[in-house]
């Protein structure tokens, strides 16, 4: 079961405006914060990082 579609087009917009993981909320992930990254990878966010 992947995150509510309402959550990953904000999470999308907001990781489209950093050059580095943030989470839904536009905090940086922590390279520790595995599960975290896992999701954000899953979810295809990664794709919408700033380059």
């Amino acid at each position: 079961m992947g995150i509510d579609i309402v959550i990953k087009k904000n999470w999308i917009e907001i990781q489209k405006k950093h050059d580095v993981p943030v989470n839904a909320i536009g905090v940086k992930i922590a390279n520790k914060d595995e599960r975290t990254l896992k999701v954000w990878q899953e979810e295809g966010i990664d794709k919408f990082i700033k380059k």
